[in-house]
């Protein structure tokens, strides 16, 4: 490694007050650089595209425990920007195809009850490792569902260490099951990272054969609709925070230095 890039990065970390072994997990990431295609397990794939960062599976579950978040198991992707001002992580749920007959009787009081009492759940485990507590505030954007593309969509307000978390959801439908996907970002950013959010979705696909749309009779039908997916089916599902996203921010910036990704970030100056 570059001994000039190794001094700024250090001084990141100084700067930042994080510990030797958050920084390695950066370091240890197996990034892809857009363009590139990320694979999210043998389900589905999604366009990852110039200007972005893909990591898979394993990594990504390296990344939200870094930033606090307790994991499922079940993650297979992370995209964000380069600058990590926010990014979106892919979670699916095999539980089999989710009919929608509850399209047009969702309860919003009643799923906010559920996400704060997954929520009050969570918090017993992030105390229990030392972490700050999440508290649910209410909705930024009532479910709703959109009947052509099957993608159910919903955005949770939340406060954390006294600074406001907004997550905004989608659970894309499939034969098999649903992919969860949550997008972390701050609330003030959120209208102006939208249309980037949705454009990178729009890369998205199930596989062959995993599609919707290819449901056959005898296929496992999950057993529980849309309301229940919105709290995350059997168990009500905590809001991930955005946590040392600053701290994200600046290391990757210099990983992504070092790996050739922007030749002239410091001053336009090449390293000797």
């Amino acid at each position: 490694m570059n001994r000039r890039y190794v001094m700024i990065l250090c001084a990141m970390l100084i700067w930042c007050g994080i510990a030797h072994g958050q920084a390695s997990v950066i370091n240890d990431i197996k990034w892809q650089k857009g363009p590139t295609v990320g694979g999210l397990g043998n389900v589905a794939e999604i366009n990852v595209p110039e200007g972005y960062v893909f990591a898979g599976s394993s990594d990504t579950r390296r990344l939200m425990e870094s930033m606090q978040n307790p994991t499922s198991g079940k993650e297979l992707g992370f995209i964000a920007p380069s600058s990590l001002g926010w990014f979106m992580v892919f979670e699916f749920d095999n539980t089999g195809y989710i009919r929608d007959d509850e399209k047009n009787s969702l309860d919003a009081d009643a799923m906010l009850e559920s996400f704060r009492k997954g929520t009050e759940a969570s918090n017993k485990e992030r105390i229990r490792r030392g972490w700050k507590t999440m508290t649910i505030l209410g909705w930024e954007q009532t479910p709703r569902y959109n009947e052509a593309t099957h993608n159910l969509e919903w955005a949770i307000r939340g406060e954390s260490d006294g600074g406001l978390v907004i997550n905004y959801n989608t659970r894309l439908l499939g034969r098999e099951g649903v992919m969860r996907v949550t997008l972390v970002t701050d609330p003030a950013s959120l209208s102006s990272t939208m249309p980037y959010f949705k454009n990178v979705l729009a890369g998205y696909d199930f596989k062959q054969g995993k599609k919707y749309s290819e449901f056959k009779q005898g296929d496992k039908v999950a057993e529980y609709g849309l309301a229940a997916l919105v709290v995350g089916g059997a168990t009500a599902v905590a809001v991930k925070t955005g946590m040392f996203k600053w701290i994200w921010k600046g290391l990757v910036i210099g990983f992504i230095a070092l790996a050739g990704f922007l030749k002239n970030l410091f001053s336009g100056k090449k390293s000797k």
